[in-house]
């Protein structure tokens, strides 16, 4: 099977990657690195869940993803919408290769009636996409 394209979905948009997990995290730093995000937070989902409730699960990992000018710009418009923040991107084990995928900034500020939260949502995504485009087999 080989890497797909872009799918927009609900509230994300993903990526399916012939790609080993391990080498798909990286890149998906990376790849968020070349669009002007920063990773703050990385929670493994695998061994959360493992020490926690001793349940076994494929490999999966959330980065909190930030890109500080378009944060700057959400947060001066509108205080409240750090509880949006960071972008969650997620890498996961699935459907014979790997899942990299983003949260739709746009779906998940939609709920702020605020036109300028809503502009940097867009161009949050456009970097997303862009990100996600750039994550290649090779």
């Amino acid at each position: 099977m080989a890497t797909t394209a872009i799918e927009h979905r609900t509230y994300g948009i993903r990526r399916r990657l012939d790609l080993p997990y391990d080498e798909a995290v990286h890149r998906a730093r990376e790849a968020l690195k070349g669009a002007g995000f920063g990773v703050l937070t990385e929670i493994d989902v695998k061994t959360v869940l493992k020490s926690k409730i001793d349940i076994d699960v494929e490999p999966y990992v959330i980065l909190g993803a930030c890109n500080p000018r378009l944060s700057h710009r959400a947060l001066e418009a509108e205080p409240e919408v750090g509880l949006l923040l960071p972008c969650n991107v997620v890498v996961r084990a699935g459907e014979g290769g790997t899942i990299v995928e983003a949260m739709d900034p746009e779906a998940a500020m939609g709920m702020v009636q605020n036109p300028a939260v809503a502009e940097v949502a867009r161009e949050a995504k456009a970097l997303l996409v862009q990100a996600l485009n750039s994550l290649t087999e090779s």
